[in-house]
């Protein structure tokens, strides 16, 4: 039996969780202060919920970031210091190079992978075996409702009111994009670190009142010809914010630890 560990368990955690395999376990959740209490009282004895990985007594086969940047700032680099491997959900976080360069040393000093999830968008591993080769152009492009959009830097830059049709509100690097629009970083981040890096990336962000799902856009191209992708997400019913395949990519990471071909 393998046992997972998550940091954070909020609605994509428990989606995992539910959906384990039989032969791997929950042991352990790092949460919040503030929500501790309540995830005890809802999981019971059956996992161990600790707020610091020095409460940790029982080591995991592997823990799995849910609990987004912030989450991930305060328990990385502990959790990658007792030499467990450790799956990112929050990619944005790597737009902050310092906290990229203390993760990646930590993990090398103790032995210990970091795996980067593809999370809400496909194709991050044609991307980055693209890139070993080298790769001429990488563009994504995010089209979201106005509702997606709300309560961001976008406000700025949209006038909701007025707004007919689709309209591009941003254009820039994946870097750029990352740091304006924080909540939506991740899959911009994440196709950055796959193929040309968070500065070479370019991003196109859009608003459209017609849509009825969010969508994303990748095109790639390079010396092996031209990787194109595009996909309508939808989100985990339990919570309209979270994408379902985010969820599904930190289930597959579980799943592969009792998996004897991983693909």
């Amino acid at each position: 039996m393998k046992k997972v560990m998550f940091i954070g368990y909020g609605s994509m955690a428990r989606k995992v969780h539910q959906m384990l395999p039989e032969t791997v376990v929950l042991s352990t959740i790092i949460a919040s202060s503030r929500s501790a209490d309540r995830i005890r009282a809802e999981l019971g004895d059956d996992v161990k919920v600790i707020t610091s990985v020095n409460e940790l007594s029982n080591m995991p086969d592997l823990a799995v970031e849910m609990a987004g940047q912030s989450g991930l700032e305060a328990h990385a680099i502990g959790v990658l210091e007792r030499g467990i491997t450790l799956g990112i959900v929050s990619v944005g976080a790597f737009t902050d190079d310092k906290f990229a360069c203390l993760l990646h040393d930590t993990a090398q000093k103790n032995g210990v992978k970091i795996h980067i999830l593809a999370g809400a968008v496909a194709g991050i591993d044609g991307i980055n075996a693209a890139s070993l080769a080298g790769l001429n152009e990488v563009t994504y492009q995010g089209r979201k409702k106005p509702e997606s959009w709300k309560g961001s830097h976008a406000d700025e830059l949209i006038d909701y009111d007025n707004l007919e049709q689709a309209e591009v509100f941003f254009t820039g690097s994946a870097r750029q994009a990352a740091t304006l629009f924080p909540a939506n970083s991740n899959v911009a981040a994440t196709i950055a670190l796959a193929g040309v890096g968070l500065d070479d990336t370019k991003v196109e962000l859009i608003v459209d009142p017609t849509l009825e799902h969010n969508t994303h856009h990748i095109v790639a191209k390079g010396v092996f010809g031209q990787l194109e992708i595009s996909m309508i997400g939808l989100p985990l019913a339990e919570n309209p914010k979270t994408s379902s395949l985010a969820a599904f990519s930190a289930l597959r990471l579980c799943c592969q630890l009792d998996q004897v071909y991983q693909m």
